[in-house]
């Protein structure tokens, strides 16, 4: 048999170690977990409800069971007509029949309720346990690999194990036990009805393992190629404004079209297998009904078999090319499910990037010593910075675009650890904070504000869901967000996110800055957090956060040098290093870079932000 031209696979396969690989564009893939991973997984919830699948398997054999009884009975009957019998010995027969029949009929439902049970158990825990293991991602994982990678894994990727562990599991399991009982009434009714099926195992064993030596792979290529697609795609309608005042249509139409391409090139490779695998298989169903009636026939004729035998052999026959078909269909299930899983159990492969030591910070001075980052390996973005912040005071963080500060301030926010050098609040570094704590003592606000699907005051209490009325209303006010909260349709519980009320850019960030205000850490990095607002109500509203502030460790990242005016100290960032480090004044009386970008937004700027 030809084998298939391999697929254009990218992503690791699941006989392959768990690690991350390259995608196109340069992005980091997210890792996908190994076979032998995968197999103790399905172990572990074998092991853990097992109680379910043997009550799945338990009944659905039963069901099997019942199901037997027909064709001996009818063959019987054949067998007594035959010899001579009487009407009240076929009603026996007839009633009997349809007695297993019923009792198969109910045996089954009770099966299917057990099997949809199993099935939805097992799909609960691996979203449950997914989307845990997704929270807990380093960001910078997540930013290197994209967003299609991880949208495909939570949307395609579970839909299909979905499909695999509500149906393919149980009637794969079921349809193997329906065999084996099924060539048991055959060998009762003569052990030679059982030789038929013999002539089938060669032919669908090659073609059953020269698809298993290839459907794996595939499958998992085919995954990878619709996360590319999905990405692209992703990037497109995020940028849709960018695209169109640079005139980049044509390019990411051809982008598209070419992800388009891959994707089909993959999902036509694992169609021809299909394409292989099923026909030659479903062609050797008619063989052994075929020989059972030819063999049976010549072995009434000479007098070995009687009729009823023939009978029952060619019914038990066909009932088992059932099973064996849902066994061989339910196979690509299997193996689409396969390549799924071992996609969602990767995200457990990516490993942490902070360990929590269990020790608490003495105080809150925020220390980065000799920190140095770099988002590729080998190209640095920050080099050997050193930066100490006395508790409660206000910093500013100004330079050019690239210079590395929202790096720096997401370092100090302990986003990401350092590459070398530590960040510690309290003598203890941020990555050794377990998260709860860490957002407890520092937190981000920056330009990126996500509206979740809910309420007003759900969106406010996400640090503090225990927030009371007031205390919401209490955050609102400090951000200048009250008023238009409370001119809502229904206020606080209005519904906004997706399907509810539309907020503005500066609203979403408004918003954001009222979690962080009942969030109540004792260190705060903005970076750029009221960018999205007009200047004269920015400054309004930072007047008003102000004295929420009080007291609190501020980082403040602008390109608003009124913000560095009103800092404790200012820190200019240039290439990745700490150029200017002084109050306003004394920067400005320097006559440095600094004083350079004063001198440049006081004329031109501040003039820009009185209109």
């Amino acid at each position: 048999m030809a084998a298939a031209p391999a697929p254009p696979v990218t992503a690791t396969t699941a006989t392959t170690t768990t690690t991350a690989t390259t995608q196109p564009g340069g992005r980091e893939a997210l890792p996908i977990a190994t076979s032998a991973e995968v197999r103790q997984y399905a172990a572990r919830v074998a092991r853990i409800r097992g109680r379910d699948l043997v009550l799945t398997v338990g009944l659905f054999a039963l069901a099997a069971v019942a199901g037997l009884f027909g064709p001996r009975l009818l063959g019987s009957l054949i067998d007594g007509v035959q010899k001579g019998t009487t009407a009240g010995h076929v009603d026996t027969i007839v009633a009997l029949i349809a007695l297993f029949l019923i009792v198969q009929t109910v045996l089954t439902r009770y099966a299917k309720l057990a099997a949809g049970k199993f099935g939805e158990g097992v799909l609960a825990e691996l979203r449950e346990n997914f989307v845990s293991r997704v929270l807990e991602l380093p960001l910078s994982v997540v930013e290197r690999a994209g967003s299609g990678d991880l949208l495909s894994r939570s949307s395609r990727d579970v839909d299909m194990l979905s499909m695999a562990a509500r149906y393919a599991v149980p009637t794969t399991l079921v349809a193997i036990v329906t065999v084996l009982l099924t060539i048991g009434a055959l060998a009762l009714v003569s052990p030679w009805a059982v030789l038929p099926l013999l002539v089938i195992v060669p032919p669908i064993g090659v073609v059953f393992r020269w698809y298993m030596k290839r459907a794996p792979e595939g499958y998992l290529a085919e995954s990878a190629r619709y996360a590319d697609l999905t990405d692209s795609l992703a990037e497109t309608v995020d940028g849709a404004r960018t695209v169109e005042a640079l005139g980049l249509q044509r390019h990411r139409i051809e982008r598209t079209d070419e992800e388009i391409r891959r994707q089909f090139a993959a999902e036509r490779y694992t169609l021809r297998l299909r394409c292989v695998f099923f026909p030659t298989a479903e062609s050797c169903y008619i063989v052994p009904v075929a020989l059972t009636l030819l063999f049976g026939g010549l072995g009434y004729v000479h007098g070995s078999f009687t009729l009823g035998q023939v009978t029952a052999a060619t019914l038990y026959m066909q009932q088992i090319m059932g099973p064996i078909d849902e066994m061989l269909a339910w196979a690509d299930q299997l193996q689409v499910g396969g390549a799924s899983l071992a996609r969602l159990l990767g995200v457990a492969g990516v490993p942490a990037d902070r360990q929590a030591s269990g020790e608490q910070p003495e105080g809150e001075d925020l220390r980065a010593t000799d920190v140095r980052y770099s988002y590729i390996p080998g190209r640095e973005v920050l080099h050997g910075v050193d930066l100490s912040l006395r508790a409660g005071e206000r910093l500013a963080m100004v330079g050019p675009s690239g210079a590395g500060k929202s790096t720096l301030g997401r370092l100090l926010a302990g986003i990401h650890g350092p590459t070398v050098g530590s960040v510690a609040v309290g003598g203890v570094p941020l990555v050794e904070l377990p998260l709860a704590d860490l957002r407890g003592q520092v937190a981000l606000v920056n330009q990126e504000h996500h509206v979740f699907a809910g309420t007003v005051r759900e969106n406010v209490v996400l640090p503090r869901p225990e927030a009371t009325e007031e205390q919401v209303r209490e955050a609102l006010a400090a951000v200048d967000a009250l008023t238009w909260v409370e001119a809502l349709p229904e206020g606080l519980q209005t519904p906004i996110g997706a399907n509810g009320q539309t907020l503005s850019p500066a609203q979403a960030q408004q918003l954001a800055l009222a979690r962080l205000v009942l969030a109540d850490p004792h260190t705060l990095v903005l970076d750029e957090a009221t960018s999205l607002i007009d200047p004269r109500a920015a400054r309004h509203l930072e007047r008003s956060l102000a004295a929420v502030l009080e007291g609190r460790t501020v980082i403040a990242i602008a390109h608003r040098l009124h913000t560095a005016h009103d800092a404790d100290r200012v820190a200019v960032v240039e290439d990745g290093v700490i150029a200017e480090l002084g109050s306003h004044e004394e920067l400005v009386e320097t006559g440095g870079a600094y004083a350079g970008l004063w001198d440049s937004w006081h004329g031109r700027g501040a003039a820009a932000e009185q209109v």
